[in-house]
C-alpha cells in the first residue's frame, strides 16, 4: 500500500476509525462524514505533504489532497472497511432528498475516471483523423473508435457497480443485471412481453436511472430475504431470488419509469434553452463554480449532465461551462502572477495557475481565492463572459474532459463547435485575467476593515480585536484543557474557563455558523472574520442535548452579551463530564497572534482573549 502510512495519520488526525462514519471521495478530496468533528485536528491534518487544505461545513468534513486521491481513497477503504451509514456524524437521518443527491453525486465520481479517459481518446481520435495520420475508415481507429464509444454505451455498469458499493448492495449482483438489461435481447428490442404482461421497447444503454432505480430495490429487497431465508442458504439462494425478482420488476416498473426520469431532466433544459436560452446557465455555472468548489457541492451537477450523455450523446451546458471556469481560475491566478513583485507570491500563483490549467482549480482556490477574494469577482467577469459566449454558440460537450482535452468538442467533425470552445476559452482566460490584474492584491482586505471598527483597538502601531469571556468563571490555560484536540491548539488558540454561572453569552458579535446538535459547542464569526468556537465541557457530545437548552439557532445574527445556551453545570458534574468551556479562534493563522487574558478570575463580557491583527 503506497499511501498506507498517510492513511493511518488521516484516520488518527480525524479522530480515529471510532470517530468516522463514513468515507467517500470525489475527484480531489476525501469526505467524511465524523461523529463528533471537533476531535478532528484540522491543522495537523493541514500540516501533512499530500494535504492541500482541509474543509468543514455542512456537507462534510472535506480533506482537499489532489488527484491522487483516487489513489489514496481505495486504501484508505481498506484499512477501514467500507462503510456505508446513512446518518449524519450526530446520528441523524439526513433528508431523503440530500442523502439521495449526496449518494448519486458520490458514487458517480468514481466513474468520471473512465469517461475524462474517454474524452480524451476523442480528442485524440479528431487530431490524428484531421491531420491524415490514421484514416477514420482503418482498422486501427475502428479498434480506438469502439474503446471510446464501449465506456458510454456500458455506463450503465459503471453506474451499477459503483452505487451498490456505495448503497452496500453485492457489487457483482448488480453488474449482472446491468449487463443483462444491456444484452442484445432485452436493449431496445421491441414486442417483449413478461407473462403476457407487454414490455415498453426501452434502450438502457441510453438512461443510468433505471439501474439505480433497480439497485435502490435490491437494497430492501436483500434486507427483506435476510429476514426469511436461513443463513445457511442465503449465500445460495439470496443472490438468485434478487435477480430473478428485480429483473421483471425492473422492465415493467423501473425501467419506463427511469426513462420518463431522464426524458423530464430534458425537458427541462429544453424548456429552460426554449424560453431563457441555455445561455444562462453555461454563462452562471462558468461564473460561480469556484463559490460551489469551495462549498463541497461541484458534484451535485454529476447526475445531470452524466444523463445528457446517457439520452442525448452530449452534454448541452456544464461540461462546456467548467471548463472555461477552470481556465478562467487559472487566468484569474496568472493575472496576479503578472501583478506581483513578490518572488514568494509569484511562485504560488505560477504553481495554482498551471494546476487550474491542468483541471485541478483547488490549489488556486483555497490558496489564493478565499485569501484574496477578489479573484472570485475576476472569475466572475472572465468566466461569465466566456459562459455567455459559448451559450450563445451553442457549444456543447462530447465527452466530460478538462482544457487538455479540448479536441474532443471536435465530435463528429463538428469543427465549428470546436472553434466556438477555443474562442470561449480565450475570453474566459482573458477576462479573468485582465479583471484581477486591474482588481490587484489587497494588502490585507481583513485589516483595512477591521480598523475601522469600533471593536478594534490600536494601540502603538498594533491593531487588535477583544474577544469576551462568554461566562463568568475560572480561567484555565488551554494547554491544560483534558482534551488533545485543544490542548495542543491544533483547533485553534484560546483560553478554558471553570464556569460559575449557567448561561453562555456570546463573546462577540457576529453570526452562529455553527451550532452542534447536542447545543455543546457553537460557532460565531465576527463582521471581521474572526471565528470564534464556544466547547462546552469534555466529551458532552455523549449527553446527546441532555442539560443543554439553546437560545439561538445556525444563521442567527447576535450582539456580544446576548444568551446562546443555558447549561445545567450541575447535573453535567453529576454525570461525571468535565465542565470547562473552551473559547478558541479557530483561524487563529490568520493573524499575527492570539493572546489570552493574564486576568484569573474572569467575569462574563470581561475581554478573556486578544487577537492580534
Amino acid at each position: 500500500m503506497k499511501y498506507k502510512a498517510f492513511c493511518e495519520q488521516i484516520i488518527e488526525l480525524v479522530g480515529g476509525e471510532e470517530n468516522i462514519v463514513s468515507v467517500t471521495n470525489c475527484m480531489t478530496r476525501l469526505r467524511f462524514k465524523l461523529k463528533n468533528r471537533s476531535l478532528a485536528k484540522t491543522e495537523k491534518i493541514k500540516e501533512l505533504p499530500d494535504v492541500i487544505d482541509v474543509v468543514s461545513n455542512e456537507v462534510a468534513f472535506q480533506i482537499i489532497i489532489g488527484t491522487q486521491v483516487q489513489e489514496i481513497s481505495p486504501e484508505l477503504n481498506e484499512l477501514l472497511g467500507m462503510k456505508t451509514d446513512m446518518q449524519t456524524g450526530d446520528g441523524k437521518k439526513e433528508k431523503l432528498a440530500t442523502m439521495a443527491l449526496k449518494i448519486l453525486s458520490e458514487s458517480m465520481s468514481p466513474i468520471l475516471v473512465p469517461l475524462i479517459a474517454s474524452g480524451l481518446l476523442a480528442g485524440l481520435l479528431s487530431v490524428l483523423s484531421v491531420t491524415g495520420l490514421v484514416s477514420a475508415e482503418s482498422s486501427t481507429y475502428q479498434l480506438l473508435e469502439a474503446l471510446r464509444t464501449s465506456v458510454f454505451y456500458f455506463l450503465p455498469v459503471f453506474i451499477a457497480f459503483s452505487f451498490s458499493k456505495r448503497l452496500g448492495v453485492n457489487e457483482y449482483i448488480s453488474v449482472a443485471l446491468a449487463v443483462t438489461l444491456l444484452s442484445t435481447g432485452i436493449n431496445g428490442v421491441e414486442g417483449l412481453d413478461f407473462l403476457g404482461i407487454g414490455l415498453l421497447t426501452i434502450t438502457y444503454s441510453n438512461s443510468f436511472f433505471p439501474i439505480i432505480l433497480s439497485i435502490v430495490f435490491m437494497k430492501f429487497l436483500g434486507n427483506g430475504l435476510n429476514k426469511i431465508i436461513p443463513k445457511g442458504l442465503q449465500y445460495f439462494i439470496n443472490p438468485m431470488l434478487s435477480l430473478i425478482i428485480t429483473l421483471p420488476i425492473t422492465l415493467i416498473l423501473f425501467g419506463p419509469l427511469g426513462n420518463y426520469m431522464s426524458g423530464f431532466l430534458n425537458i427541462i433544459f429544453g424548456f429552460l434553452s426554449d424560453t431563457f436560452g441555455s445561455w444562462i446557465v453555461v454563462m452562471m455555472y462558468a461564473a460561480l463554480q469556484p463559490f460551489l468548489i469551495m462549498m463541497g457541492a461541484g458534484n451535485f451537477i454529476i447526475p445531470i449532465f452524466m444523463n445528457s450523455y446517457a439520452t442525448l450523446g452530449y452534454d448541452p451546458v456544464f461540461t462546456t461551462a467548467w471548463v472555461i471556469s477552470d481556465i478562467a481560475v487559472c487566468g484569474a491566478v496568472f493575472g496576479y502572477f503578472l501583478k506581483t513583485k513578490d518572488m514568494k507570491q509569484r511562485q504560488l500563483f505560477g504553481a495554482t495557475a498551471f494546476s487550474a490549467f491542468m483541471g485541478v482549480t483547488e490549489p488556486a482556490i483555497y490558496g489564493v481565492f478565499v485569501k484574496y477574494r477578489r479573484p472570485f469577482i475576476a472569475v466572475m467577469i472572465g468566466g461569465g463572459l466566456g459562459g455567455l459566449f459559448a451559450g450563445i454558440m451553442k457549444v456543447i460537450g462530447y465527452a466530460p474532459v478538462s482544457i487538455l482535452g479540448i479536441t474532443s468538442f471536435i465530435g463528429d467533425n463538428n469543427y465549428r463547435n470546436f472553434y466556438m470552445m477555443v474562442i470561449a476559452v480565450v475570453i474566459g482566460f482573458a477576462g479573468s485575467m485582465i479583471a484581477a490584474y486591474i482588481l490587484g492584491i489587497p494588502k490585507d482586505e481583513v485589516q483595512n476593515t477591521k480598523e475601522t471598527k469600533k471593536e478594534t483597538n490600536k494601540i502603538d502601531g498594533i491593531t487588535t480585536f477583544e474577544i469576551n469571556a462568554p461566562v463568568k468563571g475560572k480561567k484555565v490555560a488551554l494547554n491544560e484543557v483534558n482534551d488533545n484536540a485543544f490542548s495542543s491548539s491544533a483547533l485553534g488558540k484560546g483560553i478554558g474557563i471553570i464556569p460559575e454561572d449557567t448561561v453562555i453569552s456570546a463573546p462577540v458579535s457576529g453570526e452562529v455558523i455553527s451550532l452542534f446538535p447536542t447545543n455543546h459547542a457553537i460557532g460565531i464569526r465576527t463582521e471581521y472574520g474572526v471565528e470564534v468556537l464556544i466547547h462546552i465541557g469534555i466529551d458532552t457530545v455523549r449527553l446527546e442535548g441532555k442539560y443543554f437548552t439553546s437560545k439561538v439557532k445556525q444563521g442567527d445574527k447576535v450582539m456580544a452579551g446576548d444568551s446562546l445556551i443555558e447549561v445545567d453545570f450541575d447535573n453535567i458534574i453529576v454525570a461525571g463530564y468535565d465542565p470547562v468551556v473552551i473559547t478558541i479562534v479557530t483561524n487563529t493563522a490568520d493573524y499575527l497572534d492570539v493572546v489570552p487574558t493574564n486576568v484569573t478570575e474572569l467575569k462574563k463580557d470581561d475581554c478573556c482573549i486578544t487577537v492580534i491583527i
